[in-house]
This record gives structure tokens, sequence and C-alpha cells, in this order.
């Protein structure tokens, strides 16, 4: 079991998203730190791309200012040092495939393990390209982290039974951002990726209230909270620290109490 799924075995993980680098360098260093103090039990750190395909209009957005701000990928590995010397929160980055490559993949790889970064999110690594990557991620200690939708079909069980550290279940067709409905077959979804795997699994795209967060908490093993978290960053800029640590406490009572009862 990775170091990743351990995180998982006794109890429901919340798993925060937000952009490297928006909207400044300390204030990025300061929300890892926050959301690690609200309790995340896994930070997803997104490398600002020209085309995240998967994402919608408020993290494009976020992406954006990163770019304004200056942001590269040895700023993001910057960041993330920083953020080192005030918390050792597990990592974890959603990056496209191309700035792993265009960085050389065991460079980038060597660099996530000398920082503590325990697995990647690749939204554009499809299934059949996954050998370019996974068997020198394993060297590094590197989770790559599949994700699974309701229109991945016949395609589950051979996704699942390759998965290691946590299975991303989106929630929805179609991109990132907050919804009030979800896939109707959800539940489903990842009792079929349980037939296949004992790797845990954290349900994304979407969710934004706490009690959403605890309705899907049930059907999964983690809750993954990307738009929200960015619009507070976007609306509170460099004030974002305190807000992102109190949003994060709701989410967690959330899931450690509703869940339980």
């Amino acid at each position: 079991m990775s170091n990743l799924a351990q995180i998982f075995k006794n109890q429901k993980v919340f798993i925060p998203f937000i952009v490297a680098d928006d909207p400044d360098f300390e204030t990025t260093v300061k929300n890892i730190t926050a959301l690690a103090k609200g309790g995340a039990d896994i930070v997803e750190l997104g490398i600002p791309f020209s085309d995240p395909v998967a994402d919608g209009a408020v993290i494009q957005q976020a992406d954006l200012r990163a770019f304004e701000a200056g942001v590269t990928t040895q700023t993001v590995f910057e960041i993330v040092a920083a953020a080192r010397k005030e918390t050792d929160v597990p990592l974890v980055f959603l990056t496209y495939l191309n700035i792993v490559f265009k960085y050389g993949y065991a460079r980038f790889l060597k660099k996530c393990q000398q920082l503590g970064v325990s697995g990647l999110v690749i939204p554009d690594l499809p299934y059949e390209n996954r050998d370019e990557i996974v068997p020198l991620a394993a060297k590094y200690d590197v989770d790559i982290i599949p994700l699974i939708t309701p229109t991945s079909g016949q395609r589950i069980q051979k996704i699942a039974k390759a998965a290691s550290g946590f299975i991303y279940v989106v929630s929805s067709v179609g991109i990132t951002g907050e919804r009030d409905s979800f896939f109707a077959g959800l539940s489903n979804l990842v009792a079929e990726i349980k037939e296949y795997t004992d790797v845990p699994t954290a349900i994304g795209f979407g969710i934004h209230t706490a009690q959403q967060a605890a309705e899907m908490a049930k059907i999964a093993d983690g809750v993954i909270i990307g738009s929200a978290i960015v619009d507070i960053v976007a609306k509170e800029k460099t004030n974002a620290p305190q807000a992102l640590e109190k949003y994060t406490q709701e989410i967690c009572t959330a899931l450690r109490t509703k869940v339980e009862q």
C-alpha cells in the first residue's frame, strides 16, 4: 500500500485543491499551510497550464492569474519547498502531461520525491500511454493517480486494477465547476471500481458544500473540492488563508461527523 493509500485507512479523507502562484508565491505557501491547519489530509496543487482541458472557468481564470504572476514549473517546486518549511501535509500535483514531459520525466519525478510530493493527477494521460511514465514514477515513489469517469465504461476494470495511491472518481460528465446535481449512477460506479481494487476512491468535480461532501463521503473514501476553494482565493486574494482554514474545518467536520452517525 502506497503512502497516499495509507492516509485513507482510518477516516474519510478531504483533498482541497488550489492553483500554484494564485494570486502570488507567498499567498500560495500560506494557503497550503492554512488548508493543512484546517484539517486537510492531502492538498492537491495545480500547476498552471495554457490549455487545461478538464478545468472550468474558475480554475482557468486562476491559471491566468498565475501566469500574470510569472509562474513557471520551477516556481511551483519553489512554492512546495517553502511550504515544506511550514507543513508536512501530503501533497499531490494536478498537472498536464506536457508540463512533465517538457521538464523531463525523471527530473520532474526526482524533484517530487525530494520535496515529498506523493502523487500526480494527469487528466490528459490515457490509460494506454501510462507506461511511458508509471514505471519511472514508481522508482521515485510517486503515484500516478488515475481518473475514472461516468463514461469510462469497459475501461473501468483495467484502470482500477492498475491504480495506485487513490482513484479520482469524476462525479459528473464535463469539466470542473460547482454543481447542485451529480451523476445518478455514482454509487454504482464506485461499487464497480471496488470490485476490481482495494485502492481508495475520492470523488471530485462540482462538490462545494459541507452537505454535498458528507453525502459523497458515504459513497467513496474521500472527497476532492477544487473550484469552490479556488473561488475563495479569487475573492479573498492575499486574505485567503484564514477563509480557507475555516472552510476546510467545516468540510472536515461534515465528513467526520455526519458520515459516522
